[in-house]
């Protein structure tokens, strides 16, 4: 686990670099993607929909078995696929009566590999 540097660094002495500052606000995308994707990131930040992603990282599963693999409600899993669904984090699939729920892409995954990695290190 890695230590928290609680320090905060600050200049000595106000100098704006105009060239830099420039070129990056050049290539800063629109506010409104900024937006989105502030969005899209805060679909991950509750624990339940991670174990949901993490259980479909798995496999394609429907509600009953995504209920009974994570000790909850079939609403309760239900009210948070609509969430992932809505944000296009996942996909259904009907078959007969069941619904059955997928990682909507491989980026989905990348994302959770990645950030696991990333805490994990």
């Amino acid at each position: 686990m890695k230590t928290e540097d609680t320090t905060v660094e600050l200049c000595s002495f106000l100098h704006v670099h105009e060239d830099l500052v420039a070129r990056v606000m050049a290539s800063l995308p629109p506010e409104d993607t900024l937006n989105r994707l502030a969005d899209f990131f805060k679909v991950f930040a509750d624990p339940t929909r991670i174990r949901i992603l993490s259980v479909l990282l798995c496999s394609e599963t429907c509600v009953c078995d995504i209920a009974q693999l994570l000790g909850m409600t079939q609403p309760a899993i239900s009210h948070q696929l609509r969430m992932l669904k809505q944000m296009d984090l996942v996909r259904a699939r009907r078959e007969g009566k069941t619904v059955f729920y997928s990682l909507a892409d491989g980026h989905i995954a990348s994302i959770l590999s990645q950030g696991k990695e990333h805490i994990l290190e």
